[in-house]
């Protein structure tokens, strides 16, 4: 019989692995290494802007997608039964993936997972094609977008302290440490690889970004061993 603190360790990696090799960020790769000068069948620069606007969109939608998917993973991962429940704050109702009580540390990851997929579709795209700005891509520029954008406004509520109870970096601000810690760090650790990323797009030809980056992203996922139990 294996002990809950073993068997959580093993769900962990299970969990990494998961997070790895999850068809999202499989999907966002193989679209990022087609070769930038592929001719598709209707040349992107004759697309008209709606059609651009609406493919970009998409893109959004996707990296919702991908967001959405961490939670449910890890859910899994934990039999914490994921699923989805609306959650009304102010007049603004929301759709978010809840998920039944589980321990600190677990919540701390099933809280984080969707930034890690952010984080991971992110490193795949902007590492098959680093000069993404000026290329004709709108769908992944659309996850981009996504991820840059949800950690920014993530970030803003953390630091307002605002949004409901079920938030993503309320989860890992209580989960975090002994006895939690101030949402606003929590906004400023998931600030920290947005604007990372963001230089990344903005200026492709610069590297200390790209390391700074990937090394925030793997600090993010090493801070669950720092998540209370």
């Amino acid at each position: 019989m294996i002990d809950r603190p073993r068997l959580a360790a093993v769900r962990l990696g299970v969990l990494v692995v998961a997070l790895a090799m999850s068809p999202a960020p499989a999907l966002a790769q193989a679209a990022a290494a087609a070769p930038a000068d592929a001719t598709p069948a209707r040349p992107a620069a004759e697309r008209s802007p709606v059609t651009r606007t609406l493919i970009f969109l998409g893109g959004g939608l996707a990296g919702l997608g991908i967001h959405e998917s961490g939670h449910v993973l890890a859910g899994l991962a934990f039999d914490a039964s994921p699923r989805a429940e609306r959650i009304d704050y102010g007049f603004i109702p929301f759709v978010a993936i809840a998920h039944d009580p589980v321990s600190r540390r677990e919540e701390f990851v099933i809280s984080s997972a969707g930034f890690w997929m952010q984080h991971a579709a992110s490193e795949w795209i902007l590492t098959a094609r680093p000069h993404l700005r000026s290329q004709q891509a709108p769908f992944l520029k659309g996850i981009v977008a996504f991820n840059l954008g949800a950690s920014a406004v993530y970030s803003v509520a953390a630091f307002g302290k605002w949004g409901p109870p079920e938030s993503d970096t309320r989860g890992m601000a209580i989960s975090l440490g002994a006895d939690g810690v101030p949402e606003p760090v929590i906004g400023a650790l998931i600030l920290g690889p947005a604007i990372l990323d963001g230089y990344r797009y903005l200026h492709p030809e610069k590297r200390w970004p790209v390391w700074a980056s990937r090394g925030a992203k793997i600090a993010a996922v090493l801070l669950t061993f720092a998540a209370g139990r």
